[in-house]
């Protein structure tokens, strides 16, 4: 199949595809599912983040996400604090149980990294890294304006 053949849209859905399932066998050993791998690196990455918005990026429901929060919480990894803003809503942290993991997951990554670029010099590679930021910063922008 040439590369003209494959549409954008299908070639970033099969690679995304892929990449988790090289990632779940990866991880087969590991006591954390690939959701709740992905919570974590989400939570790393926005400490602090309130329960609401932290559903959104993940794109599940927020009742998905309670349940998720909660076997994290239940493995020490997770912990919800009071949003002093809203007494309603929680805010997500890190505990420092979850350091390990979060190393096993980003070693993993890396080592999926590797392998996915494999073919590719180091120029192309970083070529390519800098077209997916680009692709999906505009795709952000295009999600972000009103109609």
């Amino acid at each position: 199949m040439s590369v003209t053949e494959n549409n954008l849209g299908f070639l970033l859905a099969d690679s995304t595809r892929l990449l988790r399932r090289a990632f779940q066998n990866q991880m087969q050993d590991s006591s954390l599912t690939l959701a709740q791998a992905r919570a974590l690196i989400y939570v790393s990455r926005n400490e602090g983040v309130r329960q609401v918005e932290l559903a959104e990026m993940l794109e599940i429901q927020p009742i998905t996400l309670a349940r998720l929060l909660d076997q994290l919480t239940q493995q020490g990894l997770v912990e919800r604090r009071a949003d002093p803003s809203d007494r309603r809503a929680y805010l997500i942290y890190l505990t420092d149980a979850a350091t390990p993991h979060l190393n096993s997951i980003k070693q993993v990554g890396s080592k999926i990294k590797q392998f996915a670029l494999q073919g590719m010099n180091d120029e192309q590679a970083l070529q390519f890294m800098q077209s997916l930021n680009t692709i999906r910063d505009q795709l952000y922008l295009l999600t972000e304006q009103k109609p």
